[in-house]
């Protein structure tokens, strides 16, 4: 951990420029939405692997039913993403 203390880097917050100020904040939400879209890409594959994977993959491949389960797993999950955000930037306007 850093040894600098809360009231420490609130002060170095306060002496950034506006620009730099701006700067900082892009990239918190920049890391912001990586993690996000982290967590995302970890919630979908964890939730069609328990549903398609029914076997052990020795092979390194998957098989013929579970391929095509985990494409339309994927798929749906897209589509059901899609209509969720349409729906809320409806609400916006």
């Amino acid at each position: 951990m850093d040894s600098i203390g809360g009231s420490e880097v609130a002060s170095k917050l306060n002496n950034l420029s506006p620009g730099e100020m701006k700067e900082l904040q892009q990239f918190v939400e920049a890391e912001s939405q990586k993690a996000r879209m982290q967590s995302t890409v970890h919630e979908l594959t964890n939730v069609c692997f328990r549903k398609c994977i029914t076997s052990k993959i020795s092979s390194g491949k998957l098989d013929k039913y579970e391929e095509p389960c985990m494409q339309n797993c994927v798929d749906r999950w897209i589509d059901a993403n899609q209509t969720i955000i349409k729906s809320l930037e409806n609400l916006k306007h």
